[in-house]
């Protein structure tokens, strides 16, 4: 394959395919990957900047999942969750009919920046309309996930001896 000859190919495949192989080898379940996988990447897009690793964090306890497999999903979902925010908070407006606010990724930031407790308080109605679109979208495409990656985990895990 070509991607897998790139320079990002072979980081991803380095970073983040090996070492769920090798959680697989270690004995992690398929199940339970996928579903540390699925809900790494359900919460990692999470549109609360900063909250994906206590989210991660309190899945995987509940859930006795795979700590390390589950924060590394969350660490490459980044990128994903800061693509995803503006588009959260704009259907978030469409659902509660409100207006949209002029607002991109990166005033987002330089307010955060320049005065935390003022851009909180201003922004914070908008963050619950964009909460409230990711939890109607993000639960659907975590389910579709792990029932897609449980078949896949399976015929990647070792075999077991009997």
């Amino acid at each position: 394959m070509v991607w897998k000859d790139s320079q990002i190919g072979k980081f991803l495949d380095r970073a983040l395919l090996t070492p769920l192989l090798n959680f697989l080898k270690q004995g992690l379940s398929p199940e339970k990957l996928a579903l540390s996988v699925a809900l790494g990447l359900l919460l990692g897009t999470f549109p609360v900047l900063g909250s994906t690793t206590l989210l991660c964090t309190a899945a995987a306890i509940l859930f006795r999942l795979n700590m390390p497999a589950i924060q590394l999903i969350n660490y490459f979902t980044y990128p994903l969750q800061l693509l995803l925010f503006i588009p959260f908070i704009r259907a978030g407006e469409f659902l509660f009919n409100q207006t949209p606010i002029p607002l991109d990724l990166v005033q987002i930031f330089t307010m955060l920046q320049t005065d935390m407790i003022g851009a909180i308080s201003s922004l914070w109605l908008t963050n619950v309309r964009a909460i409230v679109a990711w939890s109607l979208t993000a639960p659907l495409i975590a389910i579709a996930l792990y029932y897609t990656l449980v078949p896949v985990f399976h015929r990647l895990a070792p075999e077991k001896s009997s």
